[in-house]
Protein backbone atom coordinates (compact mmCIF):
# COMPACT_ATOMS: atom_id res chain seq x y z
CA UNK A 1 0.00 0.00 0.00
CA UNK A 2 1.15 3.91 -0.32
CA UNK A 3 0.30 5.84 2.16
CA UNK A 4 -0.38 9.63 1.39
CA UNK A 5 0.09 12.61 4.16
CA UNK A 6 -1.18 16.11 2.88
CA UNK A 7 -0.18 19.49 4.80
CA UNK A 8 -3.33 20.81 5.37
CA UNK A 9 -2.00 24.08 6.07
CA UNK A 10 0.05 24.64 3.12
CA UNK A 11 -3.07 23.34 1.03
CA UNK A 12 -5.36 26.10 2.28
CA UNK A 13 -2.97 28.51 1.88
CA UNK A 14 -2.13 27.20 -1.44
CA UNK A 15 -5.82 27.66 -2.22
CA UNK A 16 -6.72 30.51 -0.94
CA UNK A 17 -3.99 32.60 -2.89
CA UNK A 18 -4.20 30.67 -5.75
CA UNK A 19 -7.99 30.60 -6.64
CA UNK A 20 -9.85 31.97 -3.18
CA UNK A 21 -9.59 35.83 -4.70
CA UNK A 22 -11.30 34.70 -7.98
CA UNK A 23 -14.02 32.87 -6.06
CA UNK A 24 -16.74 34.47 -4.16
CA UNK A 25 -17.94 31.84 -1.64
CA UNK A 26 -17.12 32.16 1.77
CA UNK A 27 -15.16 28.70 2.03
CA UNK A 28 -13.60 28.64 -1.31
CA UNK A 29 -10.67 27.57 -0.21
CA UNK A 30 -11.90 24.65 1.79
CA UNK A 31 -13.59 23.27 -1.29
CA UNK A 32 -10.51 23.46 -3.14
CA UNK A 33 -8.84 21.10 -0.36
CA UNK A 34 -11.35 18.83 -0.51
CA UNK A 35 -11.25 18.86 -4.40
CA UNK A 36 -7.71 18.08 -3.82
CA UNK A 37 -7.72 14.92 -1.75
CA UNK A 38 -11.37 13.86 -3.87
CA UNK A 39 -8.71 13.96 -6.90
CA UNK A 40 -6.11 11.66 -5.43
CA UNK A 41 -9.31 9.50 -4.01
CA UNK A 42 -10.05 9.64 -7.91
CA UNK A 43 -6.25 8.84 -9.00
CA UNK A 44 -5.99 5.09 -6.76
CA UNK A 45 -5.31 6.43 -3.33
CA UNK A 46 -6.32 4.63 -0.55
CA UNK A 47 -4.61 5.49 2.55
CA UNK A 48 -4.68 9.48 3.52
CA UNK A 49 -4.42 11.77 6.06
CA UNK A 50 -4.01 15.17 6.49
CA UNK A 51 -2.65 17.44 9.15
CA UNK A 52 -3.36 20.81 9.88
CA UNK A 53 -2.21 23.52 12.17
CA UNK A 54 -5.23 24.01 14.83
CA UNK A 55 -3.90 27.10 16.05
CA UNK A 56 -0.31 28.31 14.49
CA UNK A 57 1.63 28.65 17.76
CA UNK A 58 3.32 25.57 19.28
CA UNK A 59 5.74 24.69 22.04
CA UNK A 60 8.24 26.27 19.48
CA UNK A 61 6.99 30.11 20.83
CA UNK A 62 8.00 29.25 24.13
CA UNK A 63 11.44 28.48 22.72
CA UNK A 64 11.95 31.89 21.01
CA UNK A 65 9.58 34.66 21.05
CA UNK A 66 10.40 35.71 17.45
CA UNK A 67 8.84 31.73 16.03
CA UNK A 68 6.25 32.63 13.96
CA UNK A 69 2.74 33.30 15.01
CA UNK A 70 -1.02 33.35 13.89
CA UNK A 71 -0.52 37.23 13.63
CA UNK A 72 -1.14 39.19 10.42
CA UNK A 73 -3.38 36.18 8.23
CA UNK A 74 -5.85 37.34 6.44
CA UNK A 75 -9.13 37.12 8.77
CA UNK A 76 -10.98 35.37 6.21
CA UNK A 77 -8.41 32.77 5.36
CA UNK A 78 -8.53 31.77 9.44
CA UNK A 79 -12.20 31.49 9.60
CA UNK A 80 -11.44 28.58 7.07
CA UNK A 81 -9.03 26.56 9.62
CA UNK A 82 -11.77 24.86 11.75
CA UNK A 83 -13.97 24.30 8.52
CA UNK A 84 -11.70 22.18 6.88
CA UNK A 85 -10.87 20.14 9.53
CA UNK A 86 -14.76 19.91 10.11
CA UNK A 87 -15.43 19.11 6.35
CA UNK A 88 -12.20 16.19 6.46
CA UNK A 89 -13.95 14.59 8.73
CA UNK A 90 -17.35 14.21 7.63
CA UNK A 91 -15.31 13.22 4.16
CA UNK A 92 -14.50 10.25 6.24
CA UNK A 93 -10.51 11.68 6.30
CA UNK A 94 -8.38 10.89 8.99
CA UNK A 95 -7.97 14.52 9.70
CA UNK A 96 -5.15 15.88 12.20
CA UNK A 97 -5.41 19.60 14.04
CA UNK A 98 -2.92 20.31 16.35
CA UNK A 99 -2.49 22.44 18.44
CA UNK A 100 0.73 21.90 20.96
CA UNK A 101 2.52 20.50 18.15
CA UNK A 102 2.37 21.73 14.25
CA UNK A 103 1.08 20.10 11.59
CA UNK A 104 4.97 19.57 10.01
CA UNK A 105 4.79 17.40 13.63
CA UNK A 106 2.18 15.39 12.92
CA UNK A 107 3.13 14.36 9.34
CA UNK A 108 6.62 13.75 10.48
CA UNK A 109 5.20 11.50 13.30
CA UNK A 110 2.35 9.59 10.54
CA UNK A 111 5.55 9.08 8.09
CA UNK A 112 7.65 7.12 10.64
CA UNK A 113 4.49 5.40 12.16
CA UNK A 114 3.73 4.18 8.56
CA UNK A 115 7.09 3.38 7.68
CA UNK A 116 7.33 0.77 10.55
CA UNK A 117 4.90 -1.04 8.71
CA UNK A 118 5.81 -3.50 6.25
CA UNK A 119 3.21 -4.08 4.44
CA UNK A 120 3.17 0.16 3.41
CA UNK A 121 5.36 0.35 -0.14
CA UNK A 122 5.58 3.83 0.54
CA UNK A 123 5.13 6.75 2.02
CA UNK A 124 4.23 10.28 0.24
CA UNK A 125 4.62 13.73 1.89
CA UNK A 126 2.74 16.17 0.17
CA UNK A 127 4.41 19.38 1.02
CA UNK A 128 7.38 21.25 -0.63
CA UNK A 129 8.27 22.82 3.19
CA UNK A 130 11.84 22.14 3.62
CA UNK A 131 11.67 20.93 6.87
CA UNK A 132 9.94 17.66 5.61
CA UNK A 133 13.09 16.96 3.99
CA UNK A 134 14.45 15.25 7.43
CA UNK A 135 11.84 12.53 7.24
CA UNK A 136 13.04 10.93 3.80
CA UNK A 137 14.23 7.90 4.06
CA UNK A 138 16.02 6.39 0.89
CA UNK A 139 12.66 6.28 -2.23
CA UNK A 140 10.18 4.63 0.31
CA UNK A 141 9.67 7.72 2.28
CA UNK A 142 9.77 10.74 -0.30
CA UNK A 143 8.84 14.26 -0.26
CA UNK A 144 6.44 15.41 -3.19
CA UNK A 145 5.68 19.24 -4.40
CA UNK A 146 1.98 19.33 -6.01
CA UNK A 147 2.95 22.60 -7.33
CA UNK A 148 5.89 21.52 -9.52
CA UNK A 149 5.53 17.38 -9.71
CA UNK A 150 8.84 17.35 -7.90
CA UNK A 151 9.44 13.72 -6.06
CA UNK A 152 12.54 14.54 -3.30
CA UNK A 153 14.11 10.70 -2.38
CA UNK A 154 17.46 11.27 -0.15
CA UNK A 155 19.28 11.84 -3.56
CA UNK A 156 16.77 14.70 -4.18
CA UNK A 157 17.45 16.12 -0.67
CA UNK A 158 21.01 15.86 -1.24
CA UNK A 159 21.17 17.40 -4.44
CA UNK A 160 18.82 20.14 -2.83
CA UNK A 161 20.74 21.22 0.12
CA UNK A 162 23.97 19.37 0.02
CA UNK A 163 23.53 17.07 2.97
CA UNK A 164 21.58 14.47 3.83
CA UNK A 165 18.11 14.19 5.60
CA UNK A 166 19.24 13.56 8.58
CA UNK A 167 21.47 16.81 8.62
CA UNK A 168 18.60 18.71 7.84
CA UNK A 169 17.92 20.41 11.51
CA UNK A 170 21.79 20.91 11.17
CA UNK A 171 21.37 23.00 7.87
CA UNK A 172 18.18 24.59 8.50
CA UNK A 173 19.54 25.69 12.12
CA UNK A 174 23.23 27.22 10.46
CA UNK A 175 20.81 28.96 7.45
CA UNK A 176 17.80 29.95 9.63
CA UNK A 177 14.53 29.84 8.36
CA UNK A 178 12.15 33.37 7.51
CA UNK A 179 8.73 31.53 7.50
CA UNK A 180 9.18 30.03 10.84
CA UNK A 181 11.27 33.35 12.31
CA UNK A 182 14.49 31.97 13.17
CA UNK A 183 17.55 33.91 11.70
CA UNK A 184 20.63 31.47 11.34
CA UNK A 185 23.78 31.94 12.32
CA UNK A 186 25.49 34.95 10.66
CA UNK A 187 27.51 34.74 7.97
CA UNK A 188 26.56 31.35 7.41
CA UNK A 189 24.74 30.60 3.61
CA UNK A 190 24.14 27.50 2.20
CA UNK A 191 27.23 26.11 0.48
CA UNK A 192 29.08 26.98 3.74
CA UNK A 193 26.34 24.93 5.93
CA UNK A 194 26.91 22.33 4.10
CA UNK A 195 30.47 22.04 4.10
CA UNK A 196 30.61 22.11 7.57
CA UNK A 197 28.24 19.47 8.37
CA UNK A 198 29.90 17.52 5.73
CA UNK A 199 32.79 18.13 7.65
CA UNK A 200 32.16 17.62 11.03
CA UNK A 201 28.45 15.97 11.30
CA UNK A 202 25.86 16.94 13.82
CA UNK A 203 26.52 20.18 15.19
CA UNK A 204 26.96 19.04 18.92
CA UNK A 205 30.04 17.57 17.10
CA UNK A 206 31.39 20.96 15.71
CA UNK A 207 34.50 21.91 17.35
CA UNK A 208 33.82 24.91 19.87
CA UNK A 209 35.73 27.69 17.57
CA UNK A 210 33.34 26.83 14.68
CA UNK A 211 30.59 28.63 16.11
CA UNK A 212 32.13 30.33 18.70
CA UNK A 213 29.33 32.71 21.09
CA UNK A 214 26.86 31.31 18.51
CA UNK A 215 26.70 27.99 19.62
CA UNK A 216 23.60 28.16 21.94
CA UNK A 217 22.09 29.47 19.50
CA UNK A 218 22.78 27.11 16.54
CA UNK A 219 21.69 24.31 19.39
CA UNK A 220 18.24 25.95 20.24
CA UNK A 221 17.70 26.65 16.38
CA UNK A 222 18.31 23.16 15.45
CA UNK A 223 15.34 22.21 18.36
CA UNK A 224 13.25 24.52 16.33
CA UNK A 225 13.96 22.77 13.04
CA UNK A 226 13.15 19.31 14.61
CA UNK A 227 10.43 17.53 13.93
CA UNK A 228 8.90 15.38 16.44
CA UNK A 229 7.65 11.86 15.87
CA UNK A 230 5.94 11.24 19.06
CA UNK A 231 2.43 12.07 18.08
CA UNK A 232 0.24 9.23 18.94
CA UNK A 233 -2.07 9.54 15.95
CA UNK A 234 -3.33 6.29 15.13
CA UNK A 235 -1.98 2.45 15.99
CA UNK A 236 -2.46 0.82 12.56
CA UNK A 237 -1.92 2.20 9.24
CA UNK A 238 -5.06 0.65 8.20
CA UNK A 239 -6.83 3.16 10.50
CA UNK A 240 -6.60 5.69 7.71
CA UNK A 241 -8.14 3.72 5.07
CA UNK A 242 -10.44 5.84 3.44
CA UNK A 243 -13.59 4.06 3.34
CA UNK A 244 -16.42 6.54 2.22
CA UNK A 245 -17.96 9.94 3.75
CA UNK A 246 -20.00 10.10 6.74
CA UNK A 247 -23.57 10.06 6.72
CA UNK A 248 -24.53 13.86 5.84
CA UNK A 249 -21.40 14.57 4.05
CA UNK A 250 -23.82 16.03 0.93
CA UNK A 251 -25.33 18.51 3.33
CA UNK A 252 -21.93 19.86 4.37
CA UNK A 253 -20.70 20.27 0.49
CA UNK A 254 -23.86 21.84 0.20
CA UNK A 255 -23.26 24.42 2.91
CA UNK A 256 -19.91 24.81 1.27
CA UNK A 257 -21.24 25.54 -2.01
CA UNK A 258 -20.19 22.87 -3.90
CA UNK A 259 -23.02 20.24 -4.19
CA UNK A 260 -20.61 18.57 -7.30
CA UNK A 261 -18.02 17.56 -4.94
CA UNK A 262 -20.33 15.74 -2.88
CA UNK A 263 -21.53 13.77 -5.97
CA UNK A 264 -17.69 13.04 -6.69
CA UNK A 265 -17.33 11.56 -3.45
CA UNK A 266 -20.44 9.67 -3.30
CA UNK A 267 -19.69 7.71 -6.58
CA UNK A 268 -15.98 6.74 -5.23
CA UNK A 269 -17.72 5.08 -2.26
Amino acid sequence: MIVHLLDGTYELFRHYYGRYQRDDRRYGAVTGVLGTVAQMLEEGATHIGVATDHIIESFRNELWPHYKTGAGIDPALRAQFTPLEDSLAAMGVAVWPMVELEADDALASAAYLAARDRRVEKVCIWTPDKDLSQCVEGVRVVQVDRKSGQIRDDGGVRAKFGVGPSHIPDYLALVGDSADGYPGIPRIGSKTAARLITRYGFIEDFPAEVLGAHVEHARLFKTLATLRRDAALFDDVDEIRWSGPLHGFARVAQALGDERLAARIEKLA
